[in-house]
């Protein structure tokens, strides 16, 4: 009953319906205007559903950043692995071919005695 009220009193007084209409336009102007300057910015559609669900769209942010911090500590161990893979690779091709993983070495840039 009190928003029907309220309602019947704003539209009673053409002076507010003016202003109101007046307000709408200008913010109208305002988003006009701020698209103008935002226009080579591109939103990923998950945004927009994440909104459409009633979820802050920061959250498909923070679920993006979680995601890269898990991939990126996958990444890393993959290459932990294959560091310590080619130390042992070198370390016993070189027990069983000495000269060859010497010249190897010269041609590397790395030391010559054994690991």
């Amino acid at each position: 009953m009190s928003r029907q009220f309220a309602a019947e009193q704003v539209t009673s007084d053409p002076q507010i319906v003016v202003w109101a209409r007046n307000f709408m336009v200008s913010g109208l102007q305002d988003i006009d205007k701020c698209r103008q300057q935002l226009h080579d910015i591109s939103v990923p559609l998950e945004v927009f559903e994440y909104i459409d669900q009633g979820r802050n769209p920061q959250l498909y942010t923070k679920e993006c950043l979680e995601r890269a911090l898990a991939k990126n500590e996958q990444v890393k161990g993959k290459i932990d692995t294959m560091k310590k893979f080619k130390s042992l690779l070198i370390q016993e091709l070189s027990k069983v071919f000495p000269e060859d993983m010497a010249k190897y070495k010269t041609i590397r840039g790395e030391d010559h005695s054994p690991s």
